[in-house]
Parts: structure tokens; C-alpha cells; sequence
């Protein structure tokens, strides 16, 4: 069962579903947009992402973001999907990030756009 995220209720009273390859992507932006320490039982769950809408930019800080990025995925998500890249980009108060990964399941590959501060969810392919 992949619950939608938010979580919601369909127009029969029961929660929510999607598919899988939504699902992911649902759970590839609450790890992208939780801060470390935010989960009472997952401590290391996250990586902060949010926090650098309000950092200076630099090629650094995008480079040691995308590091960061790329193996809290293959911590958390490793059973589901296989990163092949991360893209960081700071721009005035938009931050966004680009994921390229396969499917395991189906090997079907995805690139997915990711968007703090500005217009939200994407799909790149």
C-alpha cells in the first residue's frame, strides 16, 4: 500500500493511495525537506535542505549539499531506488534540487525537480 502524502482521505472515507512511482517522490521530498533531529525516532532522518533557501550561495555549499543529499537517499531509500545524480541550485529565494534515479521494481528511470520556495513538485522526464 503507498499512502498519498499529505496524508489524506479519498471520496470513499479511506485513506488516500497512490502509486508507486508518486509514492517515491512523496518520500524523496519529506527526506529532501525534514531537518536532522526534526523526527522524534529517526534523529538522522533528513538532510536539512530547507535550511539553505537563507544561505549565501556558492558552489561549495550547493556541492556539499548534493553529498549530503545523495546518501541520506541511499540510507533511507536504497531498498526502492538507485541515485544516479543530485543537482543543487541556490537562486535568490528559490532552492532547487534535481534527482536522477531508477526504479528498482520496474527499472524505469526518473528525474524529478524539487522546488523550496518557489513552484513546487515537478517531473523533469
Amino acid at each position: 500500500m503507498h499512502l498519498a502524502f499529505p496524508y489524506q482521505f479519498d471520496s470513499s472515507g479511506r485513506t488516500s493511495q497512490t502509486g508507486l512511482s508518486s509514492h517515491i517522490y512523496d518520500m524523496i521530498e519529506q527526506l529532501l525537506f525534514t531537518s536532522p533531529g526534526e523526527r522524534v525516532n529517526r534523529p538522522t532522518f533528513g538532510t536539512g535542505t530547507a535550511q539553505l533557501v537563507f544561505a549565501p550561495n556558492s558552489d561549495v555549499l550547493a556541492a556539499a549539499q548534493q553529498q549530503v543529499i545523495q546518501a541520506s537517499l541511499q540510507q533511507w531509500l536504497s531498498d526502492l531506488i538507485r541515485v544516479q545524480s543530485v543537482t543543487v541550485t541556490a537562486e535568490d529565494a528559490t532552492l532547487q534540487v534535481v534527482v536522477k534515479y531508477t526504479l528498482i521494481q520496474s527499472q524505469q528511470q526518473q528525474t524529478q525537480l524539487f522546488v523550496y520556495g518557489g513552484a513546487g513538485r515537478g517531473s523533469l522526464t
